[in-house]
């Protein structure tokens, strides 16, 4: 079983699936189990619990089998937590999140934007220039806004999240 307690992999887990999901996995019971088992076991809805599943099969966190009942035909899923293929998972996250951030980097390095004074926009210059720099919502004078310290808190995640 995976670390809970890993503020990482809690982090991610909450993420994925919220707190009710970190309650179904910490009380979910061995083997292979039904989802009605597991709404009953950890006191989670049972339509949560089944989305849960769903998002944790989606993401390889848990494997699904199903049983077809030989008197009424009915199929039974039974679940299991697979939690071995977390580590892929995270730094498929990473990798996304590092190229959200260089993207991200790179539009605040090679752009010029303005604001509202009053909060209500924030434009590049292109469009400020075609509303005169005057805020299309409230009507009140664009200023120009310096984004040196956004392009260095990007630089610095980007930096601490590659070498992690």
């Amino acid at each position: 079983m995976i670390d809970l307690n890993d503020p990482v992999v809690r982090g991610y887990l909450i993420q994925l699936l919220g707190e009710e999901g970190i309650t179904m996995i910490e009380n979910m019971p061995e083997g292979e189990v039904t989802d009605e088992e597991i709404a009953e076991a950890t006191g989670v809805l049972l339509n949560i619990v089944r989305r849960n599943l769903f998002i944790m099969n989606e993401n390889k966190l848990s494997v699904c089998r199903r049983e077809r009942d030989s008197s009424s035909g009915w199929l039974t899923y039974l679940w299991q937590l697979d939690m071995d293929d977390i580590d892929t998972q995270l730094t498929k996250e990473k990798k996304k999140l590092v190229k959200n951030l260089q993207a991200r980097l790179d539009f605040e390095e090679d752009n010029v934007f303005y604001v509202c004074p009053e909060g209500c926009i924030r434009i590049l210059f292109n469009n400020a220039a075609d509303c005169h720099f005057l805020c299309p919502v409230c009507g009140e004078d664009l200023t120009f806004q310096e984004n040196t310290e956004m392009v260095e808190t990007l630089k610095e995640r980007l930096t601490a999240l590659q070498e992690s």
